[in-house]
């Protein structure tokens, strides 16, 4: 449950507080709480390959994968190819009815495509 060094004002409320080395330290219950909201959110899609799940970042590739893999879901590991939920012409267009991102500010791309075609999304923050 240890974050990282730098906090947003937006994060304010899911840290616990601010170790000595300067790391923050997440709040459990907090997190829990958004998890458990998530999850419920994820379990309405009737259709598992409805869910769209990325990373941009190396860390998250794998856990993407395994996350599809074990769901069904769709999955893009690495950048989400600009035009891919909002040009239909594109080879790699999808419409999925759930996005789910390891980083939104690497995913920016996913998340900006997503809100253009209201496709609501579940970030997740360190």
């Amino acid at each position: 449950h240890v974050g990282s060094k730098n906090m947003t004002n937006y994060m304010r409320e899911y840290v616990w507080k601010r170790g000595k080395d300067g790391f923050h330290i997440m709040n459990l219950g907090k997190t829990y709480e958004k998890l458990m909201l998530a999850a419920r959110i994820i379990v309405t899609i009737e259709n598992p390959s409805d869910v769209l799940v990325c990373s941009a970042r190396p860390f998250g590739h794998r856990a993407v994968y395994k996350f599809a893999e074990h769901t069904g879901a769709q999955h893009v590991s690495g950048k989400l190819t600009p035009g891919s939920l909002t040009n239909y012409r594109t080879l790699q267009y999808r419409e999925p009815r759930l996005l789910i991102v390891t980083d939104p500010y690497a995913d920016a791309q996913a998340v900006r495509e997503s809100s253009y075609v209201n496709v609501p999304t579940i970030a997740l923050c360190d």
